[in-house]
């Protein structure tokens, strides 16, 4: 009888070591081995509670607060999480009492900003909570290059994508960017999704806006995520637009720079 382990002669094994996604997991008979089921019901667990995990405006809020930065709390028109998940509409615009909060605070501080940043809690608040503030850190570093002025941070509970367009239309501002939990996968229960969008008004499509994804340690870095975020708004100044007419073309040098139409993998062969 042959008694070589079956992982052994799997050829899928050594791509494991590339992606976290669910390859060369062997097998016993037909069906998958305990372990991998397990971790599999795990995964799935942990992104269910993603979805779930209330969103901790206060704890953000006092981060902000000790970096010297001020934020205001505004809920959607989602009154709870079931609505949230089952009338996606609803998180798209803010309750009336919030609309009415920023227009009171975009009188008392009339100009408006160049910049409106909205953190809401979306599909995983989990991942809010952890690249939040370190994004924002790195982000901010940009913001003061380019002489931007900054509203306080508008936090939406039970907010999608759409709301930040109306908060930026309330607040005056001349940018938004939304930074939102994005839906749990089974490898990626934490990830941040940041959305940015030139002259935001309420009714604008997805086309109008611009997107960064998978920004987490296991992901897009903060400073490559950063990095990318300000090509696009310097570009989206300079061309009065935001949206698939806005492509990231961001340099990003990773490697000894060559010279021009030298080929870097020949160097000094």
């Amino acid at each position: 009888m042959d008694t070589t382990p079956t992982d052994s002669l799997n050829p899928w094994l050594e791509l494991r070591r590339l992606t976290p996604a669910r390859i060369a997991l062997g097998r016993t008979g037909t069906s998958m081995p305990t372990q991998a089921q397990l971790d599999f019901q795990f995964a799935h667990a942990q992104a269910r509670d993603a979805v779930h995990l209330p969103f901790d405006h206060v704890g953000l809020s006092s981060q902000f607060a000790e970096r010297g930065r001020d934020s205001l709390l505004v809920h959607s028109a989602a009154i709870d999480r079931h609505s949230y998940l089952q009338r996606p509409d609803l998180g798209r615009k803010l309750n009336e009492d919030s609309a009415q909060q920023l227009r009171d605070y975009a009188q008392a501080n009339a100009g408006g900003f160049d910049v409106v940043v909205v953190v809401a809690d979306g599909l995983s608040a989990l991942a809010v909570h952890r690249h939040t503030q370190p994004f924002l850190a790195r982000m901010e570093e940009h913001f003061a290059t380019e002489g931007w002025s900054v509203s306080p941070v508008v936090l939406v509970e039970q907010g999608r994508v759409a709301v930040a367009d109306e908060i930026g239309e309330l607040l005056g501002a001349k940018m938004v960017l939304m930074l939102i939990g994005e839906r749990p996968g089974l490898s990626s229960p934490d990830s941040l999704g940041l959305y940015f969008t030139y002259a935001p008004k309420v009714g604008l499509t997805d086309a109008y806006r611009n997107c960064i994804s998978n920004v987490r340690l296991e992901g897009l870095s903060y400073g490559m995520a950063a990095h990318r975020l300000a090509y696009l708004m310097r570009e989206a100044c300079r061309r009065k637009l935001s949206g698939v007419n806005l492509k990231d073309e961001a340099q990003v040098q990773t490697l000894e720079v060559a010279a021009p139409n030298e080929n870097f993998l020949l160097k000094d062969a």
